[in-house]
């Protein structure tokens, strides 16, 4: 119990020291007409209040991350609080945040455009398929969850199906229509599910006290096949959402667009992502409860119990009938926040690449109705194969700690080139590009399944190249620099 007040504590005074140093490191101009007022359009680019872009990020980048990653990561051990805390402060928000006042400073421009910018044009090209096809990944997965819920909640006639089908008519609608029409006027109401969610499972756990293992007791890893799910780097990419995402990046740029002043990136892009880190951890604590005996420290969950159980079961035990449905609720609403809000940034990188005027309805839904095709194509798969959904999820988890690589090494080159201090992104840009690159070596489901000590030394070689090639690169942009 020490180890999470002493956490939560951390995180909430980490916005307001390190969130401030990361600010003060890419310097405001708070005179600069921001996006919302320069290509105001009224659909994609139109000013809204500082408390409503806030809530809009975070219901964008929240999904189920926070919730079933950090459930699903807890299993490690208490090495879950260590990541979503330190992952959170110095991977996570200053991902989010430099990369959302990158988009701010190039007009609102989206996440393939600034790649592009600072990592090359080849780089570009392939991150806008790169993204559409994690976009789309990212609606099928947020789709299956809350749907399933959702038959658990209702009558059987409105069973899964029914759910899928409605939730993307919602999606479909949220991608064409303007910004505050939809998104705009529903996301306080899920957010307030959200924000009860969190606080009623955060109430319980002060209130009771339990006991739990703290970070004194060690960080081994008591995952029940430890074996082949060793903490480096399976729990690295199982807690995302909760730590660090790629695809919070591709979400920063739609609130880019809608933000009146320089001055309130942090609170919208570095805070949204603490307060994600917060919840992480409220649902990491919950599920260290729930799956710990702390008798002997041993795991006790049963055999084939998923993060939807878990869910479940800790909101009807300790919340009641009420609280428990308003929980569950606030674990439908996260995914289809993100949900919708990814066929959007689809939407807006496929009409960047055609420079498709977006002001027009039609030329939207031009653009939607393929991707659209497509996410039905991937959902039909994951509903007709026993492990269509599981190998999914697997790819999209690795994608999107990929994406979250490829954007700290742009805002990494961008901060060198502005002559910043680049040390705050060079950092998790290592640590992440370890993390991806051994995942693949080792992870046998999706990928090579290669033994895990030569996973190791091949990751390690796959970063010291990739940090080789940044060093050379600067070096040769110095000496431009001086001979010109």
């Amino acid at each position: 119990m020490i180890t999470f007040i002493i956490s939560l504590c951390i995180l909430i005074g980490g916005y307001f020291i390190y969130g401030r140093v990361t600010e003060k490191i890419f310097g405001l101009n708070v005179s600069r007409r921001t996006p919302a007022y320069v290509k105001r359009d009224g659909v994609d680019y139109l000013p809204m209040k500082t408390w409503r872009v806030f809530m809009i990020q975070f219901l964008n980048i929240a999904g189920v991350g926070p919730v079933f990653g950090a459930i699903m990561g807890a299993k490690f051990g208490v090495s879950s609080y260590v990541w979503i805390v330190f992952g959170t402060l110095f991977a996570g928000a200053v991902h989010d945040y430099v990369s959302g006042m990158i988009s701010l400073r190039m007009n609102g421009a989206s996440l393939p455009e600034i790649h592009g910018r600072y990592l090359g044009g080849f780089i570009k090209q392939f991150m806008r398929i790169f993204m559409v096809v994690l976009m789309i990944l990212v609606g099928v997965v947020f789709v299956v969850a809350p749907a399933n819920l959702l038959a658990d909640l209702t009558p059987d006639f409105l069973d899964a199906r029914f759910w899928i089908g409605a939730i993307i008519v919602y999606y479909l609608l949220a991608t064409l229509l303007p910004i505050d029409k939809i998104i705009g006027n529903l996301y306080p109401i899920f957010g307030f599910c959200i924000l009860i969610m969190a606080v009623g499972i955060l109430v319980v756990i002060v209130a009771n006290q339990p006991e739990l293992p703290e970070l004194w007791h060690g960080v081994e890893n008591r995952h029940p096949q430890a074996a082949t799910n060793p903490i480096f780097p399976m729990m690295f990419i199982s807690i995302a959402c909760g730590a660090i995402s790629g695809f919070h990046a591709t979400q920063s740029p739609l609130m880019a667009r809608c933000l009146t002043n320089e001055r309130y990136g942090r609170p919208v892009f570095f805070g949204a992502m603490v307060f994600e880190g917060i919840v992480a951890l409220i649902w990491a604590t919950a599920a260290t409860w729930f799956f710990f005996d702390t008798t002997d420290g041993k795991v006790f969950f049963e055999s084939g119990t998923n993060a939807a159980v878990v869910v479940n079961t800790i909101s009807q035990n300790w919340l009641g009938t009420v609280g428990a449905v308003l929980v569950v609720l606030g674990v439908i609403f996260a995914p289809i926040t993100s949900g919708d809000t990814a066929f959007r940034s689809a939407r807006l990188i496929v009409a960047d690449f055609l420079r498709l005027d977006q002001k027009p309805v039609i030329k939207r839904f031009l653009i939607a109705i393929p991707l659209f095709a497509v996410a039905g194509s991937v959902l039909f798969y994951s509903l007709h194969d026993k492990n269509g959904f599981e190998t999914i999820w697997r790819y999209f988890a690795w994608a999107n700690q990929t994406l979250s690589v490829f954007t700290l090494w742009a805002v990494t080159v961008y901060l060198t080139v502005k002559k910043k201090k680049y040390i705050i992104t060079l950092v998790p840009a290592l640590f992440m590009t370890m993390v991806c690159s051994t995942f693949v070596f080792a992870q046998k489901e999706v990928f090579l399944g290669l033994d895990i000590t030569l996973s190791y030394l091949l990751g390690s070689v796959v970063t010291l190249a990739t940090l080789a090639a940044f060093f050379y690169w600067k070096r040769k942009r110095t000496k431009l620099i001086k001979s010109s």
